[in-house]
């Protein structure tokens, strides 16, 4: 039908693609406008944007990006607000390099468009009608945004996205076959239909989750001696000026944040709306034997010039969106085999929970609690995973306690902290 031109202006995207689709009412395709974007794949091969690498490989990020939203009764024009929202993806997308695949999930926090929509999250998944493309500039992929409710994407997290998708693809009113977006879907498909909420229950007791890690305002302490006598290791967490991670480091953790990424606070990505709190999430399928080795199998190993440490008691500190997820952590991840990752974003710091049998891990059922440098490690036995979520069990409704909250397990040494985000905020973290 026509293209919004962002040509020359501060957006990643050169321009959105938006067209009329008259579906197919038979086959439970509704009316619709269909939105594609051009810009994250290699347009013009001279390497003013993308770097070029030959036709056999990705074009640029290897893919675009496509929307299709529900044409209400009496329109004649295709609302912008998407092509805002792809803008807002591929910003991210631009600036932290990672790419989005089929499955992945995006926590947004906010109405689509900023109506007052239960549509307030986004899964990604296949463009039904379009099909990858070789271009003189490489391959391109074509992933279509899907909006669901807060609810749908929990499904997700806790279990995974693909599973979630085929489930919407059964519910007409839900997306149906070509998962079109309805901003004015007012239930979930669980109030559609109650029978999916125990698929997807006995999918989480079979599978597990697959979300492997997250960006988040955390940070951790080494209660192993006082400050004075352990200055450098208390300085990773606290002080002014914490030392940094080694390139190997950051990338490792990179690559293990790839395969399970959410962005939690707006500082993170320039938000499209200043009241907007954006979040991207990750998730990819496990392998068969779950590893802490990244994409070229190099294992994470201690860098050469930062010593392990092993430490005797440790406190981590979560925000109330971060601490939530522990549940998901020690029950979709750990007691499955797994690893879960906490990335602090407002510091150069993260904390790996790893089960006994990770490869690759530095925690050891010896030493359960490992510093390598600024990153902590900690490996939990399914005993003690099966006592935190006892005890944790208050998590799962964040909204019905006050912050600060405190959890603490004596006898292993380790204390959970639930702290406002203005903690996280300050400088000292």
């Amino acid at each position: 039908m026509g293209s919004l031109d962002l040509l020359g202006g501060p957006d990643p995207l050169d321009y959105v693609s938006m067209y009329r689709n008259v579906g197919s009412p038979s086959a439970n395709i509704p009316e619709h406008w269909h939105y594609i974007s051009f810009g994250l794949s290699d347009l013009y091969g001279d390497s003013r944007v993308h770097e070029f690498t030959g036709t056999d490989g990705p074009s640029g990020f290897g893919f675009e990006l496509t929307f299709r939203l529900k044409r209400e009764t009496g329109e004649s024009a295709p609302p912008t607000w998407p092509a805002e929202l792809m803008q807002g993806l591929a910003r991210y997308v631009f600036q932290s390099e990672n790419t989005f695949c089929s499955g992945d999930h995006v926590s947004w926090h906010s109405p689509l468009d900023n109506s007052e929509s239960r549509i307030q999250h986004m899964l990604l998944t296949e463009d039904p009608q379009m099909q990858p493309v070789q271009t003189p500039f490489g391959v391109v992929t074509f992933l279509q945004i899907v909006g669901v409710c807060t609810e749908e994407l929990h499904a997700a997290q806790q279990w995974n996205g693909q599973g979630i998708l085929e489930l919407l693809r059964t519910v007409p009113v839900a997306g149906g076959p070509w998962l079109i977006t309805d901003m004015r879907r007012g239930e979930t498909i669980f109030e559609i239909d109650p029978h999916l909420q125990e698929r997807v229950d006995k999918g989480i007791e079979t599978d597990g989750s697959n979300l492997s890690g997250v960006s988040a305002k955390c940070a951790w302490d080494d209660l192993s001696r006082p400050p004075e006598d352990d200055e450098d290791s208390r300085s990773i967490c606290i002080g002014t000026q914490p030392r940094r991670l080694s390139g190997k480091d950051t990338e490792q953790i990179r690559e293990t944040l790839r395969r399970g990424l959410e962005i939690n606070s707006k500082p993170v990505l320039p938000p499209i709306n200043p009241q907007r709190q954006n979040g991207f999430t990750h998730d990819r399928a496990p392998s068969r034997k779950d590893s802490l080795e990244s994409d070229s199998s190099t294992a994470i190993i201690p860098h050469e010039l930062i010593r392990t440490r092993q430490l005797e008691s440790v406190h981590l500190k979560f925000n109330q969106e971060s601490g939530a997820l522990i549940p998901l952590c020690l029950r979709g991840r750990l007691l499955h085999g797994r690893h879960f990752t906490y990335k602090s974003i407002t510091g150069d710091m993260a904390i790996t929970f790893v089960s006994t049998g990770v490869e690759g891990a530095f925690a050891t059922e010896e030493h359960p609690y490992a510093a390598h440098g600024p990153w902590l490690q900690i490996l939990l036995t399914e005993e003690f995973v099966e006592k935190m979520l006892e005890d944790l069990e208050d998590l799962t409704s964040p909204e019905e306690f006050k912050l600060p909250k405190e959890y603490s397990w004596p006898e292993k040494k380790l204390k959970v902290s639930i702290l406002p985000d203005v903690v996280f905020d300050s400088p000292l973290h």
